[in-house]
C-alpha cells in the first residue's frame, strides 16, 4: 500500500471549510440554544394567524395552494405567500415556528416556547369578522390562553411560572377587521350608524385595555401592541375606486389613525400605572406607509448605493418593491375584487411586490417589519423596541 501524506496547510484548509459548511448549514435552519425570552404568546388576527382557521367553518382560510408558496412545508393557514412577520420575529428572538393554538398537539412540552392564537377575521370586538364564519375574537383568544395556562401550572410550581410569564413576550397584531369587517361593512353592522369615527376609536380601546388587562393580570409582563396599518391603501381598499390615481382611500386612513393615536396613549397610560411591565407600540402603520411611500429604498444595501442588490441574513436577493398598488394573487381591479382563491397563479416575482393578496403584505415586506419591531427606533417602537425589551429582561434576572 502506498502512503500519501497530505500538506499541513491543505489539511487546515479542508477542515475550515468543513467548519464553515457545518456553521452556515446550522445558522440557516436552527434557533439559537437560549432565547431572549423564554415563549412568545400571539394574539391576533390573519396578519399573524398560522392555522388556527383551518377547522373553523369559515370563509377566512388560507391552508391551500397557492398560500405558502414560498413556505418550507407548503400551505399551513398562514395568510402569506412565505414566512409571517411572527416567523420572523421568532428567527430573531431564537425561538421556533409558534404551533398553532387549535392544532390537536400543541399540548404538553409544545407550549412551553409559546403560542399562537392569532385568527382571521377575528377582531377586539366580538361581533366582528361574523360575516365570514367562525373565528376566535380576542376575548376567545385570551380564554385560549387561560386553558394554555392550566397546562403550564402542570409542568412548574407557581413560583417559576410567575417568572416564566413575566419574561415572555406577548404580541397582539389587532384592529384591522374592526374596520374592514366591521365598521365599513354597514350592509353586515351598524356600528357605522351607531357611533362616530371618533367614538368608534374609544369603543375599541376600551375593548382592548380590559383584555390587555386580564392578560397582565394572569402574569405577563412584557406587551408588544402593533397598530393598524394604512388600510386605505391594501389592495382590497383601492379595488373600491374611491381613491384618487396612485393615491390610497383618505377616509379609511384616517379612520385607522384615530385609533393608532389612542393606542399609543393607552400605552403610556399602562406604563405609568404598572411599573414592572412594559407595554410597547409598534407603529405598523408608519414602517408599511413608509416602503409604500419609498419602496425602491428598501432594495438598497445601506451605505452602498451602488449596490443594485442586497442579500440579506435569510439569503433572499432583493432589489426594492416595484410593485405597491395591486395584490400578487388575486383577480379583478389591483387583482383585488377577487382575493387569491384555491389554485390561483400567482405572480412570479413575488418579492416585487408589497401585498400578496388583497389585504396581507408578503413574506419580504413581513421580513422587514420582523426587523423594525425587533430593533426599529423610537419613531418605530415606543417607548423601546423589542431588543431592548430584552436588555430589561436580563437587568431584572
Amino acid at each position: 500500500m502506498v502512503k500519501m501524506e497530505v500538506p499541513c496547510p491543505l489539511i487546515f484548509k479542508i477542515v475550515f471549510m468543513v467548519v464553515v459548511v457545518v456553521v452556515v448549514v446550522v445558522s440557516s435552519n436552527a434557533v439559537v440554544a437560549t432565547p431572549e425570552f423564554p415563549a412568545m404568546f400571539v394574539m391576533g388576527d390573519s396578519i399573524v394567524d398560522d392555522g388556527n382557521n383551518n377547522n373553523l367553518n369559515s370563509l377566512a382560510k388560507s391552508n391551500f395552494m397557492p398560500y405558502g408558496i414560498d413556505f418550507n412545508g407548503g400551505p399551513s393557514g398562514r395568510f402569506c405567500n412565505g414566512k409571517t412577520i411572527i416567523d420572523f420575529l421568532g428567527e430573531l428572538l431564537g425561538l421556533p415556528y409558534l404551533p398553532a393554538f387549535a392544532d390537536s398537539s400543541t399540548t404538553g412540552g409544545n407550549v412551553l416556547r409559546g403560542v399562537n392564537y392569532a385568527s382571521a377575521a377575528a377582531g377586539i370586538l366580538d361581533e366582528t369578522g361574523r360575516n365570514l364564519g367562525d373565528r376566535y375574537s380576542l376575548s376567545q383568544q385570551v380564554q385560549n390562553f387561560e386553558s394554555t395556562l392550566n397546562q403550564l401550572r402542570s409542568q412548574m410550581d407557581e413560583n417559576s411560572l410567575s417568572q416564566y410569564l413575566a419574561k415572555s413576550l406577548v404580541v397582539i397584531v389587532l384592529g384591522s377587521n374592526d374596520y374592514i369587517n366591521n365598521y365599513l361593512e354597514p350592509s353586515f353592522y351598524t356600528s357605522s350608524y351607531l357611533y362616530t369615527p371618533n367614538d368608534y376609536a374609544d369603543l375599541l380601546i376600551n375593548h382592548y385595555t380590559r383584555q390587555i388587562l386580564t392578560l397582565h393580570s394572569l402574569g405577563f409582563r412584557k406587551f408588544f401592541l402593533a397598530d393598524i396599518g394604512p388600510l386605505g391603501c391594501i389592495p382590497n381598499q383601492l379595488a373600491t375606486g374611491l381613491a384618487p390615481p396612485r393615491k390610497c382611500v383618505f377616509f379609511v386612513n384616517e379612520l385607522v389613525k384615530m385609533f393608532n393615536t389612542r393606542l399609543r396613549s393607552l400605552v403610556d397610560q399602562l406604563n405609568a400605572n404598572h411599573p414592572g411591565a412594559i407595554f410597547v407600540h409598534g407603529n405598523t402603520y408608519g414602517a408599511l406607509n413608509d416602503i409604500l411611500n419609498s419602496p425602491i429604498n428598501y432594495g438598497k444595501s445601506q451605505g452602498l448605493n451602488s449596490s443594485l442588490f442586497d442579500i440579506d441574513n435569510y439569503g433572499y436577493i432583493f432589489a426594492g418593491f416595484s410593485v405597491t398598488n395591486r395584490a400578487c394573487c388575486g383577480m379583478g381591479m389591483n387583482e383585488a375584487q377577487i382575493t387569491c382563491l384555491p389554485f390561483s397563479v400567482p405572480c412570479v416575482d413575488r418579492d416585487q411586490y408589497v401585498f400578496w393578496d388583497a389585504f396581507h403584505p408578503t413574506q419580504a415586506v413581513n421580513k422587514i417589519l420582523a426587523h423594525k419591531a425587533y430593533a426599529g427606533s423610537r419613531s418605530e417602537c415606543y417607548p423601546m423596541n423589542i431588543q431592548q425589551m430584552i436588555s430589561n429582561n436580563n437587568l431584572s434576572s
